[in-house]
């Protein structure tokens, strides 16, 4: 492998792992706080996409507009998903919560289809998102730097808001223990609320730009990107932020390389991230970065 190819394959590895890491922060927010494994936070990618598509296609929005409203809708459809599925069985076994959370993707999944059907629709590009720039003998992809950019900037967000923010002292409390922060006097449906708004908000960024890289749209575009998310959770530390961007990282820097290395395993790309989290589980169950959280 020389060295100007082995670059461009990097870039392309960074540029996966940084929407991977969009993703697995969503669920590892919502896991460090419920212990709940959000099954449906793949599906939120793909509401975002159609949200943004038909912003720009249909009604002929700007597409800044277009893309602000998708995330604001896909946040609110997060909150909604709380209120509606999850907060009725908050005090119900776990496996009551990991169902229903299985059976919200599968509506999700399959109101798409119904509703708008099931044939992939082309995502626009935006002009400033298209282009490459030439560093040597490596191409890089304008959009590949504003992937970069915008993950960095929004993992920046989420480590302000958790760290220094009193609704992220609150999630942090909640993530703790549950029942003495109530008796304290926090709402804890108000912080349940706005973790799953902040996620939901993080998938629907990682959603569109999913989509500027991988411009096909269709119902069932969340799942593996979803499963591959969760993976690089469970490989940084679910339960928590900078793991998850990390695990993200190595998840997409591993599926490129792999197959840059070994053309004749392109076929088992996807299979690569399952092979890490069992690995990750038989050695360090909580993650690269994780810690043993209480029950």
């Amino acid at each position: 492998m020389d060295y100007s190819f082995a670059l461009q394959q990097l870039v392309y590895g960074l540029t996966v792992g940084c929407l991977y890491g969009l993703l697995a922060i969503g669920y590892t927010m919502v896991y460090g706080v419920l212990r709940l494994i959000n099954f449906a936070h793949g599906d939120l990618l793909m509401v975002s996409a159609y949200a943004g598509f038909f912003g720009i296609v249909i009604f002929q929005i700007p597409w800044p507009v277009s893309f602000a409203g998708a995330i604001i809708l896909t946040a609110l459809l997060g909150i909604l998903i709380d209120r509606g599925a999850y907060k009725p069985i908050r005090k119900s076994p776990r496996i009551n919560a990991l169902i229903t959370a299985i059976g919200v993707s599968f509506l999700l999944e399959n109101l798409g289809l119904v509703i708008i059907g099931g044939r992939p629709k082309s995502f626009p590009m935006p002009d400033v998102f298209a282009g490459s720039i030439l560093l040597g003998a490596v191409n890089i992809p304008a959009l590949s730097i504003w992937i970069l950019v915008i993950t960095l900037v929004l993992l920046a967000v989420c480590l302000v808001v958790v760290r220094k923010t009193r609704i992220g002292m609150a999630m942090r409390a909640l993530s703790r223990d549950m029942e003495t922060v109530m008796l304290m006097g926090v709402d804890k449906d108000r912080v349940i609320s706005f973790t799953f708004a902040l996620g939901s908000a993080l998938a629907a960024a990682g959603g569109i730009m999913w989509c500027m890289k991988y411009p096909a749209v269709e119902p069932f575009m969340g799942v593996i990107p979803g499963l591959k998310a969760f993976v690089a959770a469970v490989l940084g530390g679910i339960g928590n932020v900078t793991g998850a961007a990390l695990g993200g990282l190595i998840l997409g820097l591993a599926e490129v390389l792999i197959v840059a290395i070994e053309p004749d395993w392109s076929g088992y790309r996807d299979a690569v991230a399952f092979f890490l989290m069992i690995i990750i589980l038989l050695t360090r169950p909580t993650g690269i970065m994780g810690e043993q959280l209480p029950d």
